[in-house]
């Protein structure tokens, strides 16, 4: 498995131990220093490990350029990508491989993940806010009707590699990208479980904590689709209102954090932004309240966030 360590200290001793624990032991381990500005207690975490995996170290150029350090070197047919804050439960390999080798055998298999760390324990799973529904397909992918938690994954090594592993220009979302590219490029067949087999870290700072920065990495990756010339008629639609729908949520996000701190025009700004890409009736309330009495909205928002019931306003 290939673990991309940055600002990850903390936690990769938790990490590395639900490696080790996995029934399955038949693996490496390949973990990247990112250049991480933590290093010196990173490698102290890592120092019962030393002999047990394979480290490396490299100039800072993000998770996608030091997971394709460790496709290089890895030897195993099979790689998993876990993140250096994440957890796996003890039967993840066996479950994995498993399904992977099911059904005449498939190229990637992703599982469900529990989401775990700041505000205490959450027994909402990636599954229920993000399903998977039927056939994995380049379509379903890139709509929104399949969504992978990287450190679910298990592949094939050799359709990544041939592919070009992960396209180190995006900052954030490579791995969004690399599906997509799996699904329509080689064609490669993907599957899933429904059953919670990693525990995800959220905490401030992760990028899972900041919607805003992930949904502007996911556009950054549909805007790079558009230009494939390779795309038939229903993918260029399915992209299109794809791209509606998350540049209006980009929008969304903003005017909400707008709302939060008072710049209640450029929040107003931020939500008719929105409105262009996606109209609905909640944004018109919004717009409303937001004419009559933005501060009574503030408040509301602010009340709704701080009780963990806050809902999306499109």
């Amino acid at each position: 498995m290939i673990i991309p360590a940055y600002k990850v200290a903390p936690f990769i001793r938790e990490t590395l131990d639900s490696v080790f624990a996995q029934k399955f032991n038949d693996f490496e381990v390949i973990v990247i220093n990112d250049d991480s500005p933590d290093t010196p207690e990173l490698e102290e975490a890592l120092e019962n490990y030393r002999n047990a995996i394979t480290y490396l170290k490299q100039p800072n150029r993000g998770a996608g350029a030091a997971r394709n350090s460790g496709l290089r070197v890895a030897r195993g047919e099979f790689v998993a990508f876990l993140d250096g804050d994440d957890v796996w439960l003890p039967n993840f390999l066996n479950e994995q491989l498993k399904l992977i080798r099911s059904d005449g055998g498939y190229d990637l298999a992703y599982a469900d993940a529990i989401n775990f760390g700041d505000g205490g324990p959450d027994s909402a799973t990636n599954m229920a806010y993000n399903p998977s529904h039927g056939d994995v397909t380049f379509t379903k992918l890139l709509c929104g009707e399949c969504n992978i938690v990287t450190s679910t994954v298990l592949a094939l090594r050799e359709p990544i590699m041939r592919v070009g592993g992960f396209d180190e220009r995006f900052v954030n979302s490579q791995d969004f990208d690399l599906w997509l590219r799996l699904a329509k490029d080689a064609n490669s067949r993907i599957t899933y479980q429904k059953r919670v087999l990693v525990r995800r870290r959220i905490y401030t700072g992760s990028l899972a904590s900041d919607p805003l920065r992930s949904f502007a990495g996911e556009l950054a990756v549909l805007n790079s689709v558009r230009q494939r010339n390779d795309l038939i008629k229903e993918e260029k639609e399915i992209l299109e209102d794809t791209l509606r729908k998350r540049q209006a949520t980009v929008e969304v996000l903003k005017g909400k954090q707008q709302l939060t701190i008072g710049d209640f025009k450029r929040a107003a700004e931020s939500f008719t932004e929105a409105k262009k890409y996606q109209p609905s009736m909640k944004l018109e309330m919004v717009l409303f309240c937001l004419r009559i009495a933005p501060g009574m909205l503030q408040r509301v928002y602010r009340i709704r966030s701080s009780s963990g019931s806050n809902k999306p306003l499109s």
